[in-house]
């Protein structure tokens, strides 16, 4: 008997252990269920398109005690780690603060020598980041409308000193930094890319699609067309009306070579979008983990905002820099079309530079063309007959009179080009030739001589 009692009240405990064991687990899971919801929202809101939506503040908000104390910091820590990203994870940021100090050394001594080399200086992380917020928000918009971004703000630069330039009648700079633009893109914006990316992949050959080349050469050739007939006509003395027909002349073909670039853009981002389908088919494969690699660093907004922020102070101190020009060329003994054709594009295409080669380096090189000869073919199709038109609305007789010596240049520059792109392949020895065209062609300006001079004002008999 007391073996069977203690036998029941042994059973008794376990059952009540049992018991107490289920409810203990049962508190456990359930627990572990809510922790597990909790988490696994906070996660889904993590992997989010945008981290820091205004969305996400009202939900936080629940577990740290608040909105009202929660969303100034998080906005807070948003414009924080913005401004860090932006300014302070370059090193060519660096230069910065030569822009305010160019201004300083403008108002107490004047001296254009150094207010234009600080001005230059001032300008080049500016149009680096430029570049690097039009990348941010080409990954919100998609590559092909990307692609257009970064060479659309890539040549903002460019475009901002040339309204100044306009601005005061230097219709001289306006064309050669435009024209120089060009060149810079064309031979050492895309020589340096496929010599970078040569060497790199030296034990393969890179491609590209050579459909997107040709169509970008044909542009280029249209564009040479539009600027010989014009100075052709000035040379040979058959114009018209001596002085009128030219420039009336060039204000047409501006307005039939900007109906070309609308088409263009037509045909590349709704007819004929499969033409640009990169050759390296081997990316889609790959494209998740390419998606996480190149994942956006700031959000759109933001990217918006230092766009228009950037912009702003590219336009600041492109006017110090425009005034500064001519001086600069007096005290450094070095002639207004070396330093419109060669110094002012190489600090505008900044950030094409960087972008070109950076992506050639990663085998991508229709990107790199998308940068280096759709940012020539947006200068020559857009840039130059916006600013004739700008010019018209504003007074100024900006024609497409680029001298014989400059029109030849542009000619020879762009056939060569040509001739570099219709294999579809690129090498560093490529990359090579390209690069020393580009020092030939800027030894060539440092000794020319421009039958034009610039002064302050200057007489043209098409006023």
């Amino acid at each position: 008997m007391d073996s069977d009692n203690r036998y029941n009240n042994d059973d008794n405990k376990s059952r009540n252990n049992d018991a107490s064991t289920i409810k203990i687990n049962s508190h456990v899971e359930m627990g572990s269920t809510q922790s597990k919801s909790v988490f696994e929202f906070e996660d889904q809101s993590l992997v989010g398109p945008e981290k820091h939506s205004l969305d996400e503040a009202p939900l936080r908000a629940l577990y740290s005690g608040g909105a009202n104390d929660c969303c100034p910091h998080v906005l807070k820590n948003s414009v924080a780690d913005s401004i860090r990203t932006v300014v302070f994870s370059a090193k060519i940021n660096l230069l910065m603060p030569f822009g305010p100090l160019a201004i300083v050394v403008d108002k107490l001594t004047g001296h254009h020598g150094w207010v234009f080399l600080l001005s230059l200086l001032g300008i080049i992380p500016l149009a680096e980041r430029l570049g690097y917020a039009t990348e941010q928000l080409a990954c919100y918009t998609g590559p092909t409308v990307g692609g257009l971004l970064n060479a659309t703000f890539g040549n903002a630069t460019e475009l901002i000193i040339s309204i100044y330039a306009l601005k005061r009648s230097m219709i001289r700079v306006v064309q050669q930094s435009l024209l120089g633009s060009i060149l810079s893109n064309m031979l050492l914006v895309l020589g340096c890319a496929f010599f970078a990316g040569g060497l790199v992949h030296s034990k393969t050959e890179q491609v590209f699609n050579k459909g997107t080349a040709g169509v970008n050469s044909g542009l280029l050739l249209m564009a040479v067309m539009g600027l010989l007939f014009p100075a052709v006509l000035h040379s040979t003395r058959t114009e018209l009306h001596y002085g009128k027909s030219e420039l009336s002349l060039s204000r047409f073909t501006s307005c039939i070579m900007l109906v070309a670039y609308a088409s263009f853009l037509f045909f590349q981002l709704r007819s004929q979008h499969n033409l640009y389908i990169p050759v390296n088919q081997a990316e889609d494969q790959t494209e998740e983990n390419s998606d996480e690699e190149e994942a956006p660093e700031i959000t759109k907004w933001e990217s918006i905002i230092w766009l228009s922020i950037l912009t702003a102070w590219i336009s600041v101190l492109s006017e110090y820099l425009v005034n500064a020009i001519e001086g600069a060329s007096v005290a450094m003994g070095i002639p207004v079309a070396f330093i419109s054709v060669i110094l002012l594009p190489i600090v505008g295409n900044a950030a094409e530079h960087a972008g070109a080669v950076m992506f050639a380096m990663k085998d991508k090189l229709d990107i790199t063309l998308g940068v280096a000869i759709g940012s020539s073919t947006q200068i020559s199709m857009f840039g130059i007959p916006f600013c004739v038109v700008v010019g018209w609305c504003m007074g100024c007789p900006m024609d497409l009179d680029f001298q014989l010596f400059e029109t030849a240049t542009l000619f020879i520059t762009v056939l060569v080009v040509a001739f570099m792109l219709q294999e579809g392949t690129s090498n560093y020895f490529k990359g090579l030739m390209l690069i020393l065209c580009y020092i030939i062609v800027a030894a060539s300006f440092f000794v020319h001589r421009d039958p034009k001079a610039i002064q302050d004002k200057p007489q043209n008999p098409k006023q």
